[in-house]
């Protein structure tokens, strides 16, 4: 078993290095929730083609990019930022790491130039997996759990690079991982 921690929310889950399924090939997910009923989070490290703006035009400041959160409920809109003082009512996930908040503050922060792309994610759509298939999944080391955040590496702007620095950042027992190729016939 590759993972020795368990899922939690605020926890990173980081996908094998030979994931097959396209929606999660080399992600690091952020996990929101998680319990008896299932578990859902968020990609950090798929950027979509969007931008903020090309989903809600009514703001002025478009150029926050927005990431494809997961495969589910794709047409809905998602944040996690870490300015719990500019953002009220948002549920912490982990320290310093909140999921939501008061959207039409975030609206006028955004509009005012006092929220920044390094402060807030957003995303298309979740990751969520229904009870006990997470932890299924884990047991078939599709996914290592980490529990040791590094809030700037949840808010990197070097989503391309993410999946690797994660990994790297595990330690020795998981570094070799970040040099194996997507393709494993490429070996």
């Amino acid at each position: 078993m590759l993972s020795s921690i368990s899922a939690a929310a605020g926890r990173l889950l980081i996908s094998e290095p030979f994931m097959t399924d396209p929606n999660f090939r080399r992600s690091v997910i952020i996990l929101t929730e998680y319990s008896e009923a299932g578990a859902m989070g968020f990609i950090l490290n798929h950027a979509s083609e969007f931008l903020l703006g090309d989903i809600l035009p009514d703001l002025s400041y478009s150029e926050i990019p927005v990431f494809i959160g997961g495969p589910v409920s794709v047409n809905t809109l998602h944040f996690i930022h870490r300015c719990p003082d500019k953002i009220p009512d948002g549920i912490e996930i982990a320290e310093g790491v909140f999921w939501g908040g008061e959207f039409e503050v975030v609206k006028e922060l955004i509009t005012s130039y006092q929220l920044n792309a390094d402060e807030i994610r957003f995303f298309t759509g979740y990751s969520g997996w229904t009870p006990k298939q997470l932890d299924d999944e884990i047991k078939e080391d599709s996914w290592i759990v980490a529990n040791q955040l590094n809030i700037d590496t949840i808010f990197s702007q070097n989503e391309e690079t993410l999946w690797r620095e994660v990994v790297i950042g595990l330690g020795q027992r998981y570094a070799h991982i970040a040099n194996f190729p997507e393709n494993p016939a490429l070996n």
